[in-house]
């Protein structure tokens, strides 16, 4: 993921919500050529899975890929977590799935 480039007033707002909320500021940014990479010390793989999927649904991403989500879930109104193909493959996986099991 590419540094965001942010200013001064912008390292003061950073640092405040550091102060407030952590998992917020969590991130990589670039300031006049230095790299400020704010993250969790000694976070476990899954933490850092959770973050992103966390920041990729934010942002309407699917969470495997990272391509942009366009449809909705027309009962709630919320973008799907996984993009047209993602959500395929995973109905399709799980279609197979319980074939297998009614097959038992």
């Amino acid at each position: 993921m590419e540094p965001l480039k942010v200013g001064p007033g912008q390292i003061d707002k950073i640092a405040d919500d550091l102060k407030k909320d952590p998992e917020k500021s969590i991130g990589n940014y670039l300031f006049k050529g230095f790299r400020i990479q704010i993250s969790k010390y000694k976070a476990s793989g899954a933490e850092r899975v959770q973050q992103l999927y966390k920041r990729r649904r934010a942002q309407g991403l699917c969470i495997v890929c990272g391509t942009k989500v366009t449809r909705k879930n027309p009962l709630t109104g919320k973008l799907y977590r996984l993009c047209d193909e993602h959500r395929a493959q995973i109905d399709q996986k799980n279609k197979e799935k319980a074939k297998a099991r009614k097959g038992k």
